[in-house]
């Protein structure tokens, strides 16, 4: 049995870190290394020392984390396992995506995200069903349905990796360079981080909450995939072919996904803080009616006079529909019922919540800005450009600043700051999504 704190008697230290390692946990160690170093060996010609430092690096993080957070463990020998079944099942010819049954139906890239997405909407559900039966089977499906979500994702962007380099090594990169492929990545970072504190706090009311976020990025990768072909896989562009991308990216969306999550966490408290409050209720669910209503009529007219289906008219019209209606059911769950409402944590978790997500993706999202100066530097020639991307990166690294200021020097907490941390999300979501949309610079690459 592991020694935790509470089982330390007053004025004892804790055992050294590795008295404290199962032979799970070494095991995990070694089949990790025994990996980077076969991986080493098999593909040493494609890699430059950097990317042979970031194979290393990764090893020892994941065993690091393995060892910190044990689920991890179970997580990637899980996703190692199906990913190599995957790779197995390819061979070296791509189009076996088409003809083998496993990869057409479960475990080719694109297979696996269309199982990522079913099943994050599904958990979505289930965590609201949960908290308002106060059932924690139910809770217990919702976490199983999220994990599996994410090892699908996590097999998705392996498998899509080994495909790029079946169409051409020249082709071949880590599937983090376009808007499609970052939105998966998004998902699975911000699922994985509210299982960690979904474990540390040892509660799921708000599961159903930080879920939504990632559903709405669901909707925008199938809408994305469905109406761009955005799951091509395309060669890189020349200044995207640069090892900084094997960091920095992954680093920027720890960032982006805990700000998300804090944002999501807010607003459960900001709902608690307002509960069983008609007038309130009623203010948001006679609009979310309206576009609910608003998203039939546009999916009405998706039809021509011919009968045909204008498919992105279509898909665009029922994730309108359905985002809101689903809302609608969503309020008038918690809003209007006491026993959801009692299932909330206190005022003081959800806080402590907040702010641990916050800093932490504060730290990351720190981390991703000087990364990204640096790879600027070597791409551009210069470390800053007040490019729209720079400038809205350095907007969300102010204000996240700024609310860890006002928090840790002025003692701010409750209400003002769940207002800010929800407003924060459209801050940073405009940096992610909104520059890509609307403006044009060095980071044109990522556009719609």
């Amino acid at each position: 049995m592991s020694v935790t704190s509470q089982e330390l008697a007053p004025g004892l230290r804790r055992p050294p870190v590795w008295k404290r390692l199962s032979g799970f946990d070494w095991i995990w160690a070694a089949l990790l290394a025994l990996g980077a170093v076969y991986a080493h060996q098999r593909y040493a010609t494609l890699m430059d020392v950097y990317e042979v430092g970031i194979l290393y690096g990764t090893a020892v993080a994941l065993a690091a984390l393995g060892w910190y957070w044990k689920p991890v463990r179970v997580l990637g020998l899980a996703v190692a396992a199906v990913s190599l079944f995957a790779a197995w099942r390819y061979g070296a010819e791509l189009g076996r995506g088409e003809t083998d049954f496993f990869l057409k139906f479960l475990v080719s890239g694109q297979s696996a995200t269309m199982w990522m997405s079913a099943l994050f909407v599904g958990a979505t559900f289930t965590y609201f069903l949960a908290l308002v039966l106060r059932s924690d089977y139910t809770g217990r499906v919702a976490s199983a349905l999220t994990w599996t979500a994410a090892a699908m994702g996590l097999v998705g962007l392996l498998v899509r990796w080994r495909e790029s380099y079946l169409i051409s090594t020249d082709v071949g990169h880590i599937p983090v360079s376009n808007l499609y492929e970052v939105f998966i990545l998004f998902a699975i970072i911000t699922a994985l981080l509210y299982l960690f504190y979904e474990g540390r706090y040892r509660t799921r009311a708000l599961g159903g909450f930080v879920l939504l976020v990632i559903s709405a990025s669901v909707a925008f990768l199938l809408w994305y995939h469905f109406t761009r072909d955005a799951s091509e896989i395309q060669p890189l562009i020349p200044a995207l072919q640069s090892y900084w991308m094997k960091i920095h990216v992954p680093a920027n969306f720890v960032g982006y996904g805990a700000f998300a999550m804090a944002a999501m966490v807010g607003s459960a408290a900001l709902l608690q803080h307002y509960h069983y409050q008609p007038s309130r209720v009623l203010a948001v669910t006679v609009p979310a009616a309206i576009f609910a209503l608003f998203g039939g009529w546009t999916l009405a007219r998706g039809y021509n006079a011919a009968g045909a289906v204008d498919g992105a008219l279509l898909l665009r019209a029922a994730g309108v529909g359905a985002a809101w209606t689903a809302g609608l059911a969503l309020i008038g769950w918690l809003g209007l019922t006491r026993r959801a409402q009692s299932a909330f944590p206190e005022a003081e978790l959800l806080d402590d919540f907040m702010y641990k997500a916050i800093a932490l993706g504060f730290a990351f999202f720190t981390i991703a800005t000087v990364l990204g100066a640096m790879w600027a530097a070597e791409a551009w020639g210069g470390y800053w450009s007040w490019d729209p991307k720079e400038t809205w990166a350095l907007i969300v690294w102010l204000n996240y600043a700024a609310w860890l200021h006002m928090r840790l020097t002025k003692g701010w907490r409750g209400v003002p700051m769940a207002w800010w941390a929800v407003g924060g999300l459209f801050v940073t979501l405009f940096a992610f999504l909104g520059v890509n949309m609307f403006l044009s610079g060095l980071h044109s690459y990522g556009e719609l």
